[in-house]
C-alpha cells in the first residue's frame, strides 16, 4: 500500500460531519416575538403579581439567610419578615394617606393660583402676543370666526368603582401569598426543577448558575432597595428642614424612592413633582426651586458616585438598553413595568454572562 492508498483510507474514515442546524425563517421569529409581547400584555393579571413576590422574595433572601446563621429556621424568618414589612407599609400609608387625600382635593385650587406666577414670568411674551393681535386686527387679516369648544362630561361609573376595589385587594393578598411561598419553598422548588436534569455534570452547572444567579440578584435588588430608602429619607429631611411638614415630607420622600427604581424617567417625573411642589408651596421664583434643586443633586451623586461605587461595574447597564426596556415594560404593564424593568434587565444580563457562548450578548448591555 503506497502513501496514496494511505491517504484516501484515512480520509475515507474521517467522523460525517454533524448537519447544520436549520435557522428558524426571519418571519417565525418576527411572529414568535410578536405573540410573546401579546402573551405577556395579555397575562399581566396573572404574572404581575407572580412577578412583584419574585422581586420581593429577593429582597428577604439575603436577611432570611443571615436570620438561618443564628438558628432561625425559614418559615420564622420568613413569616417574620413578610409580618414586619406589613407593618412598616401599614405605617407609613397611614402617614402618606392624609397628606396625599389633602393634595388630590387641593391641586386643582393650587393649581389656579399657579396662574398669576406664571402671567409674571410670561409677561413680556403676552404683550408682544398682544401687540401682535392689535397689528392684526388693524390690518383686517382676523375675520375668521371664533371656534367654538365642545365640552363633554362623562360621568363617573360606581359599578367600575366598585368592582375595582375587591380585584386590587385580592391583587395585594396574592402578592403577599406568594411572597411568603417563594421565600419558603423556593429553594426546594430550584432543588426539584434541578433533579429533572438527565446529566450530573449538567445538574452540577445548573446549580452554579443558579445559586449565582440568585445571589447577585438578591444582592442588588437589596442594595439599590436601600439606597432608594435612604434617598427618600434624606429627600424627606430636607424638605422638612425648609418648612414642609412632615407627613407631606414623607409623601414626597416616599415617592422619591419609587421613582428612582425607574432610572431616567423616574427621576425626571420626580424633578417635574418637586418643581410644581415648590410652586405650590412658596411664592417667590428662588425658594419655589429648592426642591427640584435638591431633588436633581441627591439624585446625581447617587446616580453618578454611590450606586457605580456600591455595584460596581458587573451591575452596569447601557443607557440606551434602559430607556428601551422602561419603554417596553411601562408600555405592557405601566407604573408597575417601569418598577420592576430594571431588575428584570439585570436578571438577564446574569443569565447571559453565565450561559457559555451568551457572554456577548451580556456585554452588548452594558
Amino acid at each position: 500500500m503506497n502513501a496514496n492508498d494511505v491517504a484516501a483510507t484515512g480520509q475515507d474514515t474521517l467522523p460525517p460531519q454533524p448537519p447544520a442546524r436549520p435557522r428558524a425563517p426571519s418571519a417565525m421569529v418576527v411572529l414568535a416575538t410578536l405573540a410573546v409581547g401579546y402573551t405577556l400584555w395579555a397575562a399581566q393579571a396573572v404574572l404581575l403579581p407572580i412577578l412583584l413576590a419574585m422581586f420581593f422574595a429577593l429582597i428577604g433572601n439575603p436577611i432570611l439567610r443571615g436570620l438561618r446563621r443564628i438558628w432561625i429556621p425559614r418559615f420564622v424568618g420568613a413569616l417574620l419578615l413578610l409580618v414586619v414589612g406589613m407593618a412598616a407599609t401599614v405605617m407609613l400609608g397611614r402617614q402618606l394617606v392624609v397628606p396625599a387625600g389633602d393634595w388630590m382635593q387641593q391641586a386643582p385650587r393650587e393649581l389656579r393660583l399657579l396662574t398669576p406666577k406664571i402671567k409674571r414670568m410670561t409677561e413680556p411674551m403676552q404683550q408682544a402676543n398682544q401687540a401682535a393681535q392689535t397689528f392684526a386686527r388693524a390690518t383686517g387679516s382676523q375675520d375668521k370666526p371664533p371656534k367654538v369648544q365642545v365640552v363633554t362630561i362623562q360621568e363617573a361609573d360606581p359599578w367600575k368603582s366598585l368592582t375595582a376595589t375587591p380585584k386590587m385587594l385580592a391583587s395585594v393578598l396574592a402578592v403577599v401569598l406568594l411572597t411568603f411561598f417563594f421565600m419558603v419553598f423556593g429553594e426546594n422548588l430550584q432543588r426539584n426543577a434541578i433533579a429533572l436534569l438527565p446529566t450530573r455534570q449538567r445538574k452540577k452547572i445548573t446549580v452554579e448558575i443558579m445559586q449565582a444567579i440568585e445571589r447577585e440578584i438578591s444582592r442588588y435588588v437589596l442594595t439599590i432597595t436601600l439606597i432608594n430608602t435612604a434617598l427618600g429619607m434624606i429627600l424627606a429631611g430636607a424638605l422638612h428642614w425648609l418648612g414642609v411638614a412632615l407627613p407631606e415630607a414623607l409623601l414626597w420622600g416616599t415617592l422619591a424612592a419609587l421613582l428612582n427604581f425607574a432610572p431616567y424617567v423616574g427621576p425626571l417625573i420626580g424633578v417635574l413633582l418637586m418643581l410644581l411642589m415648590g410652586f405650590i408651596t412658596y411664592d417667590e421664583i428662588g425658594p419655589s426651586l429648592l426642591p427640584a434643586a435638591i431633588y436633581l443633586g441627591l439624585h446625581t451623586l447617587e446616580g453618578q458616585i454611590l450606586t457605580p461605587i456600591v455595584l460596581g461595574r458587573r451591575m452596569a447597564l447601557s443607557p440606551l438598553i434602559l430607556i428601551l426596556a422602561l419603554m417596553l415594560f411601562g408600555w405592557l404593564w405601566g407604573i408597575i413595568g417601569l418598577l420592576l424593568a430594571v431588575p428584570l434587565l439585570v436578571c438577564v444580563k446574569l443569565v447571559l454572562a453565565k450561559i457559555e457562548g451568551m457572554e456577548g450578548w451580556a456585554r452588548l448591555l452594558e
